[in-house]
């Protein structure tokens, strides 16, 4: 059993022996000695694509469609932001697993009591199954917006997904990171190809990054831009990136674990430039498609899908538009479900099958999918995707906060401990974080 021995905290300081985090594909990605700057970073691509994937699924398409349509281009300063936070936390998480050799989860297992671990540890399992949500339901849509398929019938193929992942990880972490990377690359080209036929004022696309006090001021827009940072800050791509950078084989010493650290966030802050990109152009193909043609009511992704092709004068753009969300969808739940397993690993410090513990959390989502899909229909889906979020922005802080607590801390991390600006910048972030994300749940039950 792949076990090491940790210093770990709680009301005192204790030796004790843990499993290693994904135990079966700890630092089996070799990273090459005494190479090249580039051969050493190619080594190192893969976990932060693997993250990306959470910053673009179908979660964030209902909002960045909503603000598109509703504001044109003027929330992608939003978008923007809320990607900086993400590079920043998406460090953290990293630098965590790096510097501490624990994954996000088991450092809360270490550090809190056994029902603060046990509380933190239902919170996750619930974020992760609403994440897993979004996901069953967004590939429901798209398979019945491209075949014709019942929602009920999509959500059942969705158990396929446990199948593909065990196979692949059987043949080899990398492989996992190589399907990720391939469905990233067909949903950049088809919102390069959409972004194309939409012809955006690149004008108005340039003066829509730039911050402005509406955002604030406006509470449409307000609401619309917490709901797109919400939909961006995903709790479980924490655990995730804590435990997935373990994968590789660095020399965990000092010097090996600041290669990694410097290496492995450049794989990040890259991979999350490239999932801006995604959600920009979404919002942009909205703005452009819908905005500016009077179509400021775009209700759903259904929707959007029946009008590209009109708007655009085009048939095949909203062929595109769904093949990039099964590519989305299909992406996301390959992550989701290995967070899945980590959390459950990391704060219970007990390891299932993996195919069981993958089929655990997909039924999970699949069950009230399910339900909603045979009650409600096309309409009551859409709605539970949105609820999908609000659920994932009350868990935010409880994943945000433990990490930032953890990396200041130089017992924990050495000599990698943050230094006083990242401190500071980092608790001002979780700060904006947990308000905004507190008001959007809050106005949203009220």
């Amino acid at each position: 059993m792949n076990t090491e021995t940790s210093k770990t905290s709680g009301k005192g300081w204790r030796q004790k022996r843990v499993n290693r985090s994904l135990g079966e594909v700890y630092s089996t990605v070799r990273v090459p000695r005494n190479a090249g700057f580039f051969r050493t970073l190619k080594a190192y691509i893969g976990p932060g694509l693997m993250v990306a994937v959470g910053y673009m699924d179908p979660g964030n398409w209902a909002t960045d469609l909503a603000g598109g349509a509703q504001f044109g281009y003027r929330l992608l300063s939003v978008i923007l932001i809320s990607n900086l936070f993400a590079m920043l936390l998406q460090h953290l998480a990293l630098k965590l697993g790096v510097a501490s050799g624990r994954d996000l989860a088991q450092a809360c297992r270490d550090h809190y009591s056994r029902p603060v671990s046990f509380v933190l540890w239902i919170l996750a399992e619930i974020a992760i199954a609403a994440c897993d949500l979004a996901e069953v339901i967004g590939s429901a849509i798209a398979l019945n917006l491209l075949f014709g398929l019942p929602l009920t019938v999509g959500i059942l193929i969705t158990v396929a997904d446990v199948l593909l992942l065990l196979l692949l990880q059987n043949k080899g972490f990398q492989w996992i990171e190589r399907i990720v990377a391939s469905l990233i690359f067909l949903i950049t080209a088809c919102f390069g190809y959409e972004l194309i036929v939409s012809q955006p004022v690149v004008a108005d696309v340039l003066g829509g990054l730039i911050p402005r006090a509406e955002v604030v001021t406006n509470p449409a827009m307000l609401y619309i831009g917490i709901g797109i940072l919400g939909a961006t800050v995903m709790p479980h791509n924490l655990y995730l990136h804590s435990s997935i950078i373990q994968t590789r084989d660095y020399d965990r010493n000092d010097a090996g674990r600041k290669s990694a650290i410097k290496f492995a966030t450049i794989d990040s802050t890259v991979s999350l430039f490239l999932a801006f990109f995604i959600n920009a152009a979404i919002l942009i193909l909205s703005a452009a498609a819908f905005h500016t043609t009077g179509n400021q009511q775009v209700a759903d992704i259904t929707d959007a899908y029946k009008l590209l092709d009109p708007v655009l004068g085009t048939k095949i753009a909203g062929i595109v538009f769904a093949v990039a969300l099964l590519a989305s969808g299909q992406n996301s739940t390959l992550t989701g479900t290995l967070a899945g397993q980590i959390v459950m690993e990391g704060f219970l410090n007990i390891r299932l099958k993996p195919w069981l513990r993958r089929l655990i959390t997909r039924l999970i989502a699949i069950v009230p999918a399910m339900i909603v899909a045979i009650l409600y229909g096309e309409e009551g889906t859409n709605e539970l995707l949105i609820f999908s979020q609000v659920i994932l922005s009350l868990q935010l802080s409880f994943a945000v906060v433990p990490l930032v607590i953890f990396t200041n801390d130089k017992f924990k991390m050495g000599r990698f401990a943050n230094p006083a600006w990242v401190r500071i910048t980092a608790w001002v972030v979780a700060i904006i974080i947990i308000a905004l994300n507190a008001y959007l749940l809050w106005d949203t039950l009220t």
